[in-house]
């Protein structure tokens, strides 16, 4: 489709950094119903990759999305945070208590952002690579674009935005360009609380991503609609099931005992075509030390299974494949399980291999996985089940991944914890790429 160009990512980010002065002054009379964010996929990484602008003059920064990341963070040393409007948060202010500060400290250095004396600090993380180090508290300017839900509007702007500054070594291993990570999840102080509470809408947020690089699809902040083209409000099809706290970090060895900020959701069964998996059940619980459960990731590329489910799992997929005359052939890294597609046909919802069925709290409530989401085309005539073993007594059960995400809305609602679900959006016959990146005039 026209609209699932890469352009796409440079309309709506151009509309982050238009010229602010009219809309400055504009701002203290609007109130925004919604924001919207672009994000794309990085070829290279895998990663997903948003943009906001942010400082005094106003800077594009580019970040990794992390779904349950527990705040912004970015990178103030290299080539050096410029900003008048930077304000390091001083030793028992609000703000630090807000942001849940691990302490006070000094800096031995010439004051500048990221190392001032009596400001408080948090452990920003790199859950890529899985690296933490301490970061300055502080807030400044960001800026994104408002929405009505089918277009992108007026930009505006959080003044106070509170983030962690980080040494420029926590980028390692993250797409190129990117100066730090936007953190999605259940803290005060990440994105969603933060626009939440300086705007007045309710703490919900939807993300809609995109499967192809070239492509780019949006992140919402606030209630829908949510209207893709042509004219479909994808809100409109979805399935809800609770969403869980789990009441031990699993995110960073740095934040144990806190009660996790990522989202869990109760996965019941799973069944392959026809073919109820046999499972172990405990390892779909949470314990009290946060091992097992279901989350939902944005930084795991694909989903990631404790050994003995992923056995089950591609088990009968195997099976009911081999019951289609799908042949099985080589593996290709990181997958074990790969198909020559001469026998696979195209559908709307992807290769016709059998569905992969997540059931929740009920028989009624059902993440279905199409070939769309399930399969990975590796190279001409090959495609692998886009599972990742994660070997035995992984930290959680399941990971859902980035890529059983893509072209599936989901809405996270903080207020009522509870996770709305579309299944894949190609059914009906549109794509995350399909947002209208046309500005309202």
């Amino acid at each position: 489709m026209a609209y699932s160009s890469y352009h796409q990512l440079v309309l709506i980010s151009s509309l982050l950094f238009l010229t602010l002065s009219s809309s400055s002054l504009a701002q203290q009379s609007f109130r925004p119903k919604a924001l919207v964010v672009p994000v794309s996929k990085d070829a290279s990484t895998l990663q997903y990759v948003t943009r906001i602008g942010q400082r005094t003059p106003l800077v594009p920064v580019s970040l990794v999305v992390d779904l349950g990341g527990q705040f912004l963070w970015v990178d103030c040393e290299d080539p050096g945070y410029v900003s008048s409007t930077y304000r390091p948060a001083r030793c028992g202010s609000a703000q630090c208590s807000l942001a849940r500060a691990s302490g006070c400290g000094e800096c031995n250095s010439s004051p500048r952002p990221g190392c001032n004396n009596n400001t408080c600090g948090v452990i920003p993380d790199n859950t890529v690579t899985r690296t933490a180090t301490g970061g300055e508290v502080a807030s400044d300017v960001v800026s994104v674009a408002s929405t009505d839900g089918s277009n992108p509007g007026r930009v505006v702007n959080v003044s106070q935005f509170l983030f962690a500054c980080a040494p420029t070594f926590l980028l390692n291993g993250l797409a190129s360009g990117v100066k730090g990570m936007a953190g999605l999840g259940r803290t005060k102080i990440a994105f969603p609380s933060q626009f939440a509470s300086a705007f007045s809408f309710n703490r919900k947020f939807a993300i809609c991503l995109a499967s192809s690089p070239s492509s780019s699809g949006v992140i919402f902040f606030g209630p829908g609609p949510y209207n893709l083209l042509p004219g479909i409000d994808a809100s409109a099809s979805l399935t809800f099931t609770p969403l869980f706290i789990n009441p031990v970090s699993t995110a960073s060895a740095y934040s144990q005992g806190e009660p996790s900020s990522e989202y869990f959701i109760g996965v019941k069964s799973i069944t392959v075509g026809d073919k109820v998996v046999p499972l172990n059940s405990t390892l779909l619980s949470i314990d009290s030390e946060g091992n097992g459960g279901t989350k939902i990731s944005t930084v795991n590329p694909y989903t990631v299974l404790e050994k003995s489910i992923f056995t089950a799992v591609t088990e009968a997929f195997i099976s009911e494949s081999a019951a289609r005359n799908i042949t099985r052939v080589s593996s290709v890294a990181p997958f074990e399980v790969c198909f020559s597609s001469e026998n696979v046909a195209s559908t709307r919802v992807g290769p016709a291999v059998p569905y992969i069925y997540l059931t929740l709290q009920n028989k009624d409530t059902v993440w279905t996985i199409t070939g769309s989401n399930s399969m990975v085309q590796v190279s001409d005539g090959v495609l692998c089940l886009g599972f990742v073993n994660g070997g035995e007594n992984p930290r959680t059960s399941i990971v859902i991944g980035g890529y059983q995400l893509e072209n599936n809305l989901l809405q996270f609602d903080l207020a009522t914890s509870r996770l709305g679900f579309s299944s894949t959006l190609l059914g009906r016959q549109t794509t995350c790429a399909n947002f209208n990146v046309t500005a309202n005039p």
